[in-house]
């Protein structure tokens, strides 16, 4: 026997094995039995908080072999075809070990720094808002999701192999969790030494990669439809190096505006890409606890966060012709500052692994199209600078050492200024400004009735020590760098290979992976 029961317990009794087994029992109506838990997750929708539990149910006979991943890398020579890749954030590391597995050696051209050397210029940010265009929260090793809380939950089954990606990070060192928890979560805290370790297998299996080198031009043959070489700046030594190039994947991610530039320049076909732009709104992580899982009273909530994680939210509100909707909420984190250049501001947010902060974060954002940007019929830039307008705005507003515009949530819906702010986990700071001053009216409007609509999805949403912090710009590529859905090839280029966020095909740390493995494949059967 070996089958997949699936049973739900109250919260409470997710630590007692013999009540679970005994609702195992009365499922199969079987008392000799063992079981594994394959997935886990919590169903707040009742009064009655639960967990649901996907269990693979055996019997105690069944031999079951615990199979470990273990990489498998094909020897790297001088003879070894080489693929060049642009950018060292999940979408580029993961094309790099798949490269490593199929025998052709990956060279890794990184703009920003190694995460160890990378935490000063994140720490220059957030305490003298001096910002390196280089290096910071969405540039250097592990890209954006490095210092951008490691979630990992996605809906790419249909592009690729989820699990894969997840043996991989647990290989690396990410707790084997992840492999069941319906919403798994790294960390913050914990992703760079999984990256670091990714980081070493690739040059300890024949990779190389370079840091603080950014790429500045791409060399296209007379017929303008391959690449020859590449040319690339040693920003340490302020020198530029020609790398000859066979095969380059752009995983750039969704803040490289000098690469869509270049393109641009170049000829090279790119389009507008729909994306999203909106505020942070934070709120006391016990707020939303009482909220997410029907707390009676304070004694009920202490009670239930001995067997609960702090608490998350999905939300949405679609009216007329936009729509708002909740984007990489934060439970138990912080605000970050996120910009990738001087004279702007943007924010994020991220959770350490145990999510143990006292504020929970979230973007809410409105749908960016055509329609609201009538120039993206004619430019294909024109969502980057709408963004770039936005950010400088904020910039602008928010005052010096890149304090952030912010409003109390109740003062938004009132749409006046906050005489007071609460406190706020964003770093550098935040100055009271009335965001119908620093976000176009659309955007204001929108959300201002999204709120609105969310206080009566979740009753005590809008809160006088709930604030809201703009703006959350980078939800997404403005930019689409168009391929073949087949060969992955760009529709010109036929060796040029855009991937993942950047090029506008993933959204998140495995979704960029997937694409970065699915790439590899397609470059391995053209024949390398």
């Amino acid at each position: 026997m070996s089958q997949i029961v699936t049973i739900q317990i109250p919260y409470f009794k997710i630590h007692d094995s013999e009540f679970i087994r005994q609702q195992i029992e009365n499922e199969i109506h079987q008392s000799e039995f063992k079981y594994s838990i394959i997935k886990q997750s919590i169903d707040a929708r009742g009064k009655q908080v639960k967990f649901t539990l996907k269990i693979l149910v055996q019997n105690i006979d069944e031999i079951t072999e615990k199979k470990i991943f273990v990489p498998q890398y094909k020897t790297i020579n001088t003879h070894s075809p080489v693929v060049h890749i642009i950018g060292a954030g999940p979408a580029g590391l993961f094309a790099a070990l798949q490269c490593l597995h199929y025998g052709i050696k990956p060279v890794i051209i990184e703009r920003g720094k190694n995460v160890k050397d990378r935490r000063r210029d994140l720490a220059n940010i957030t305490k003298k808002g001096i910002v390196n265009s280089n290096s910071n929260y969405c540039f250097g090793e592990g890209g954006a999701g490095t210092y951008s809380d490691g979630k990992l939950y996605t809906r790419s089954d249909k592009r690729g192999d989820v699990d894969y990606i997840l043996n991989y990070l647990v290989h690396f060192g990410a707790s084997p969790n992840i492999l069941i928890d319906t919403h798994p979560h790294i960390g913050t805290n914990k992703l760079p030494h999984i990256i670091e370790n990714i980081r070493q297998s690739i040059i300890n299996n024949g990779g190389e990669i370079y840091f603080q080198h950014l790429l500045t031009d791409i060399k296209i043959n007379s017929n303008k439809n391959k690449i020859t070489s590449i040319i690339v700046k040693d920003l340490n030594a302020n020198t530029e190096k020609e790398f000859k190039c066979d095969h380059l994947i752009l995983a750039t991610g969704h803040s490289a505006r000098d690469i869509y530039t270049l393109l641009h320049q170049k000829n090279i076909l790119i389009q507008f890409k729909p994306f999203a732009l909106g505020v942070r709104v934070e709120h006391p992580q016990e707020e939303i606890d009482f909220i997410q899982y029907h707390c009676a009273s304070y004694e009920d909530w202490e009670n239930k966060r001995m067997y609960l994680p702090p608490a998350r939210y999905t939300l949405v509100h679609t009216e007329n012709q936009f729509s708002a909707y909740s984007f990489c909420m934060c439970p138990g984190g912080i605000i970050a500052p996120c910009a990738t250049d001087v004279n702007e501001v943007v924010t994020n947010g991220w959770s350490p692994s145990k999510r143990n902060n006292p504020f929970a974060n979230s973007g809410i954002v409105v749908a960016i199209n055509e329609k609201i940007i009538p120039d993206a019929l004619h430019h294909p830039l024109a969502g980057m600078f709408f963004q770039q307008s936005v950010e400088q705005k904020c910039f602008e507003l928010g005052g010096t050492n890149l304090f952030a515009p912010a409003q109390k949530l109740v003062d938004l819906i009132k749409n006046k200024e906050s005489a007071e702010l609460p406190d706020c986990s964003y770093r550098p700071g935040v100055k009271s400004v009335n965001l119908r001053a620093c976000l176009p009216a659309y955007i204001f409007n929108a959300l201002q009735k999204a709120f609105i609509q969310f206080d009566k999805k979740m009753k005590g949403f809008i809160t006088e020590s709930s604030v809201v912090v703009a703006p959350e710009s980078r939800t997404s590529s403005p930019v689409r760098i168009p391929r073949d859905r087949r060969t992955f090839q760009h529709l010109q280029i036929e060796n040029l290979y855009p991937c993942a966020e950047g090029a506008g095909y993933a959204g998140g740390i495995v979704s960029a992976a997937i694409d970065g493995v699915n790439v590899v494949k397609a470059i391995k059967e053209i024949g390398v």
